[in-house]
Parts: structure tokens; sequence; C-alpha cells
């Protein structure tokens, strides 16, 4: 399974929502995710991944039509002196209400690692492809009326969360979330922290939790322009 993530341990480390994902979820009175259609909007951007303020990689992505669906498609590179270089190529189908419909990526480091996801009616099958191992498959029960992919490689999925994300009612909204490279399905919940002012820029604020993480989302005009994970020190920065 280490295999499946970047080389590097801190960008697995800013977004491991997968060891949560076994565990049963407290309580909470929050209210369930909505289920009216949210809006894709086109868009291509840069991030940069920062890890203590030093830049470790990049992610280039873009969000477009494709007939009567959407594809978002997303490249990771990262480079760390203490464990090397690595790449991660994706391309997730989306519905127009933001609901995923296929994932298929591709990772090249240390092994070359490469898997499929469909998704059908309440559940997902799942291929993951090791360089040098048996093919591996897992189906995964989703029981949830709003899903989400959530790659541990590919940030810009969180700006796909904030999209599906009901800015209307706002509040606390609770979404299934299926982690490819954990090989799990778990649920975060999405809370609106109201306005912010990111160096000028009118945003606002999304908290994203699992019971053992937290990640910051900064949104302006439907647009993710920064994440932040404060307990790994790490940002996702918008060029």
């Amino acid at each position: 399974m280490k295999a499946m993530k970047l080389a590097a341990a801190a960008c697995a480390l800013l977004l491991g929502f997968g060891s949560a994902a076994g565990q049963k979820e407290p309580e909470q009175k929050d209210k369930p995710a909505p289920v009216a259609p949210a809006l894709l909007a086109a868009e291509r951007g840069k991030f940069r991944i920062l890890i203590s303020g030093q830049q470790v990689g990049t992610e280039e992505f873009s969000i477009a039509r494709n007939g009567t669906e959407w594809l978002s498609k997303s490249s990771v590179e990262i480079k760390t002196p203490a464990a090397g270089s690595s790449k991660v190529t994706a391309e997730l189908r989306l519905s127009p209400d933001g609901r995923p419909l296929g994932y298929q990526w591709t990772g090249l480091g240390d092994k070359k690692v490469s898997g499929t996801i469909v998704f059908k009616e309440g559940s997902a099958d799942m291929e993951l492809k090791t360089e040098g191992q048996q093919p591996f498959t897992q189906e995964f029960l989703l029981d949830a009326a709003r899903v989400v992919i959530l790659d541990n490689n590919c940030y810009h999925h969180y700006g796909l969360l904030a999209r599906v994300y009901d800015w209307n009612a706002k509040g606390v909204q609770t979404f299934t979330v299926l982690s490819p490279q954990d090989l799990a399905a778990g649920k975060v919940t999405v809370e609106w922290a109201g306005p912010r002012d990111l160096d000028g820029v009118k945003a606002e604020l999304l908290r994203v939790r699992s019971s053992d993480l937290e990640i910051e989302l900064y949104v302006s005009a439907g647009k993710l322009l920064q994440m932040a994970v404060p307990i790994s020190k790490a940002e996702i920065r918008r060029e």
C-alpha cells in the first residue's frame, strides 16, 4: 500500500484521511449532505505544494466539459532530498452534479502503480496494478447520496469538494469519501467558517474534518485558492 502513495512522506501526511476511514465516526448532529445538484465550472490552474514553507512539488489541473459529463485532469510532481522524485497523473469523470463516475491514475516513483475505479449505484469497483505484483481488486459499498474522491496526491479534488458543498445551506455537511491510496471509504464533515481576507482577496473558509485531521480550504468565487493543514505545517497555494 505504501507504493501507491507519492514517495514524499510529507505529502502522505498532508492528506492522510485513510487512517480514520475504518474507524467509527463519533455521533454528531450534522445535516446530511445535500442532494440538490451543484454546478461545476470549467477552470485550469497550478498549485505549489509547500511543507514548512519550502516548496516540494506542484500540481497542474484542468476541469472541462466532456460531452454530457465533466472531466478533471491532474499532473502532480514531487521532489524531496530524502525521498527523491515522483509523478502522479489522474483523470476523474464526473456527472454535472459532481458525482464521480470513473477514476484512473498512474504513479511513477520507486515502482509504477496504476488504478481504475468504476462507480455503480451504491458501490465502486477498483482494480490496482503495482509493478511486479498481481493485480488487486476491491469493491467499496457506498451508502451515501453524496460521494467524493479525495486522492492523497491530487489537491484540486478539494476544490471539487468545495463545489459540491451547499453554500446556500452552509452549516456542517457530511460526505462519504473514497481514498484510493488508502483502500478505504470513510466520512468527512465540511463546515463553513465565515469570510476571510487572503492576501487582500475576499475568500470563504471551509473546514474539512475527519476524526483525526482538519484541513482548511480558502475559496473565492467558487475556486480553491489555498489549503492548509496546520498539524503538518503543509500548504497548497494557487499560482
